[in-house]
């Protein structure tokens, strides 16, 4: 991702505050970085379940991710809030990216960004599936541009 123009928080379309935990901080002082992964995880979800219908324990598919980056430009610390924002980038047949940007909270300089697919596959045979409409309705909704 060197080499990316990093982005403004006017480039995301959907935003969730998490706090950090005191557990997230690591040796060095900052939240470690496995963390950043489960905000990126945790915002998408959150928007899917509230806004596409999302039904992660009985629904007929699943989102499996299969891919994750992230560039790290700035720390974040316990007791820090999180703002994370998303926006899709490309929704396909079965598949979706989303870009992830993480910024403390009321602060313009963003701390990290990334990105993150789902493919979605039928629950019970993990075979490629579409999208379901509900949740594409949702991904336009944040869609890029």
């Amino acid at each position: 991702m060197s080499g990316e123009p990093e982005l403004s928080r006017a480039d995301y379309r959907h935003f969730l505050e998490i706090p950090t935990r005191w557990m997230d901080n690591d040796v060095y002082g900052h939240v470690n970085n496995v963390e950043y992964y489960s905000y990126f995880d945790t915002v998408v979800n959150q928007y899917l379940i509230e806004n596409g219908g999302l039904d992660y324990l009985n629904g007929e598919t699943v989102g499996f991710v299969v891919e994750t980056r992230c560039a790290y430009k700035r720390p974040i610390a316990f007791p820090d809030v999180v703002e994370a924002g998303i926006r899709v980038a490309r929704i396909g047949t079965s598949s979706v990216t989303y870009e992830v940007g993480l910024f403390k909270k009321g602060q313009e300089a963003i701390c990290a960004f990334g990105h993150f697919v789902h493919v979605y596959v039928d629950r019970a045979t993990n075979k490629s599936a579409p999208i379901p409409e509900r949740a594409r309705a949702a991904m336009e909704a944040i869609k890029a541009g």
